[in-house]
């Protein structure tokens, strides 16, 4: 097995320190109880939401370089996300790009539109930057939305954690979003690269994966895993 990048193996550690990944029960929106939580409202301090853009910076960088022009973070979650990397794109690797994110509703008055930030143009290329993709409605309105705007190509999507089960099909969400669109579509960490890492480990005095989590996740995985 491949050793997990070292930023992967902190940014699991940071999540769970953050309790923004937690394990218990959970309803998801689609309505699949499950037994593990990620929220990216669980970041909610200066250096916390400094630290998470370094982690989605590292991740674009070691996987696309400077292939992209623009960063896009769909509402509501995607815009503090979109806004944190792109500083963090500039400061660890000196790569100064724009970024912009839409509104929910258009605004008709002021400067108006549907997006605040930059002006997408011909020809750019646009990686978006959002949390969790379970249905991927907010990324596909996303992609139509820019495309009315100019003719934009997309480097990528990136999300904090790939959980790895089924979309409206067989296949995972993001796979879908990949084959539609023919965007590439990265994850910080999956959720095996989280099991295998936090399986029995010790964190702050507390082992956080033990065998009944792991058999849960398991069982939650059989029924509703996606077929990668």
């Amino acid at each position: 097995m491949k050793p997990m990048e070292q930023y992967k193996q902190d940014f699991i550690t940071f999540m769970v320190r953050c309790r923004a990944l937690t394990f218990g029960d959970f309803v998801t929106k689609s309505g699949r109880k499950t037994p593990f939580f990620i929220n990216t409202g669980s970041y909610t301090t200066g250096e916390q939401l400094g630290r998470l853009g370094e982690f989605y910076a590292q991740a674009l960088w070691s996987n696309v370089g400077d292939g992209f022009d623009v960063l896009f973070g769909p509402a509501y979650k995607g815009i503090p996300l979109a806004v944190a990397t792109a500083i963090a794109l500039a400061k660890r690797h000196q790569f100064s790009i724009p970024c912009c994110f839409n509104r929910k509703e258009a605004k008709d008055h002021g400067e108006g539109g549907s997006v605040i930030g930059h002006k997408v143009a011909d020809g750019e290329r646009i990686a978006i930057i959002d949390d969790v993709v379970t249905a991927g409605t907010s990324v596909k309105e996303s992609i139509a939305l820019l495309r009315k705007m100019a003719d934009v190509t997309f480097s990528a999507l990136v999300v904090s954690v790939d959980r790895m089960e089924r979309g409206a099909t067989a296949k995972s969400a993001l796979a879908e979003i990949r084959e539609t669109f023919g965007i590439r579509t990265l994850a910080i960490v999956t959720l095996e690269e989280i099991v295998n890492f936090l399986y029995g480990r010790d964190i702050d005095g507390s082992v956080v994966i033990d065998a009944a989590v792991k058999d849960r996740i398991d069982a939650y995985r059989k029924q509703y895993g996606c077929e990668e």
